[in-house]
């Protein structure tokens, strides 16, 4: 296929496209369960496992094939990628059962390690003087990507059928591939060695055995046998996994580099924002539909609850774009910092002021803005932090771990809303406070690890391998 002449903006224009056939499928399946349970005759618990599919071939995904990218070279691992996530569109818009639509929606997960790879590949083809701005453009098409997906996926389902819904990822995915090949280089280093198999199997088999009671604890009952039994394999997967990483002379994920303190602050922050932006995020739209009857609720069908959001998308994606100008003025950990207390200021401004449309609106808009700071300043952060070779694996764990916070924060929220609600019933407004406040305290802890755990001096960002060490690929020399 022919290329066209290499310039930064066309390169970041076809992987921004790339990352937003993915953004879409996030959450793209959400609102349309009962459809599909009703279709496949099948309850809403196992029609949910299409979400939990997803998040589970992300979660594995992610880590495993950032790492392969930075061996085997990004924008081929990237490439890859995109087209299992075409196919699993493909498998999706014909599914003649559940189970095949459970497994189109692996394919689709393993599009999570578009993220971690598209983040190396900026670093690979974009001059250092607009590398955080180009993070941030992207971190804020992966919000917007995320909310767009929920917002219309009713108004598809109705015009296409839920099937129906995969067919515009699909279009962006093979946009992606083709602008891809013609516009992004096969620029950057590679790291030296091999996937460590070992690390792989553990990696994989801790996260699996986290994430699926985490997502199915509520459903199971937190303290059933088998629920706790998963907990605990997961406890010893994970000590085993960082005992092998530690050992191996090769090892999957470099665990003292990401302990290092330009570092473990960023991801045990990301942890924390993750609870707080999903357990707020993921669970506004059913708080604004709350019938009237309840007393406190505000009664929105599930198209003015989405359009409830808009406020949501616009702060994410305004402070997303911005991010070059702002870290222009504020450094990036006080950037992430600041984003984390916007988060928590919109929560609390959601709980104590939330008799009218208006006043949600506006807290959902400040939440907007925290997250759109938050992503964006920690992506970029961990890529001026580590060696150009392992961008991959180091925002791919950095990812991961918003991931499990997800998983954490949806798990908590729904336990504390309704856990002791009977089914069907209408939940109460101290459940969400509850919650909430909770979650607000998180992100306000997330705020105080990045501020309090600074680099010693200028080491971390004058070190072999920090982003002002590193030279600038051959692709951008000419440009420059």
């Amino acid at each position: 296929m022919p290329t066209v002449p290499f310039t930064p903006r066309a390169a970041f224009a076809a992987i921004a496209i790339s990352v937003a056939s993915l953004a879409l499928l996030q959450n793209l399946v959400i609102p349309v369960i009962p459809l599909i349970a009703s279709d496949f005759g099948v309850t809403a618990d196992a029609a949910s496992w299409t979400i939990t599919a997803w998040l589970i071939a992300a979660a594995v995904a992610t880590p495993l094939l950032g790492r392969i990218g930075d061996l085997r070279g990004r924008r081929n691992t990237f490439l890859a990628v995109l087209g299992v996530v075409a196919v699993g569109d493909i498998v999706a818009s014909f599914a003649p059962s559940l189970e095949v639509l459970i497994f189109a929606r692996v394919l689709q997960g393993v599009g999570g390690a578009l993220f971690p790879l598209a983040f190396g590949l900026l670093r690979d083809v974009m001059p250092r003087y607009q590398l955080t701005g180009a993070i941030g453009a992207t971190s804020a098409i992966i919000g917007i990507g995320g909310a767009a997906g929920s917002v219309l996926a009713g108004p598809l389902a109705q015009l296409l059928g839920w099937h129906g819904i995969f067919a515009v990822p699909f279009v962006a995915a093979v946009a992606g591939i083709l602008l891809t090949v013609m516009l992004v280089p096969p620029a950057g280093l590679r790291a030296v060695g091999r996937v460590n198999v070992l690390s792989a199997t553990l990696l994989s088999g801790w996260l699996i055995a986290l994430l699926v009671p985490l997502s199915s604890g509520a459903r199971w009952g937190w303290t059933a046998p088998v629920t706790l039994g998963l907990f605990a394999a997961a406890a010893v997967l994970i000590v085993a996994w960082v005992i092998a990483e530690l050992r191996s002379t090769e090892p999957l994920v470099d665990l003292r580099l990401l302990a290092g303190r330009a570092i473990w602050p960023v991801n045990a922050a990301a942890l924390l924002i993750g609870a707080a932006a999903f357990g707020f995020w993921g669970y506004l739209p059913q708080f604004l539909e709350t019938p009237v009857a309840s007393g406190w609720g505000l009664g929105l069908n599930v198209q003015a609850a989405g359009l409830a959001l808009l406020p949501l998308l616009i702060g994410m994606s305004s402070v997303g774009f911005a991010t070059g100008l702002i870290a222009r003025v504020i450094p990036l950990r006080m950037m992430m910092a600041l984003g984390a207390l916007l988060m928590a200021g919109g929560v609390v401004f959601a709980v104590f002021d939330h008799g009218a449309l208006v006043t949600l609106a506006i807290a959902g808009g400040v939440f907007g803005l925290g997250i759109g700071l938050a992503y964006a300043a920690a992506a970029s952060i961990i890529v001026e932090s580590v060696p150009a070779d392992r961008t991959g694996i180091a925002t791919g764990v950095n990812a991961n771990l918003r991931t499990i916070g997800s998983a954490i924060g949806s798990a908590f929220t729904t336990a504390l809303v309704f856990g002791s609600v009977a089914p069907g019933a209408t939940p109460t407004l101290d459940g969400y406070a509850v919650a909430w406040l909770t979650l607000a305290a998180a992100a306000v802890v997330a705020a105080v690890i990045v501020l309090a755990v600074r680099p010693r001096g200028t080491a971390d960002r004058d070190a072999p391998g920090s982003l002002d060490a590193v030279e600038e690929p051959a692709a951008l020399a000419d440009v420059a």
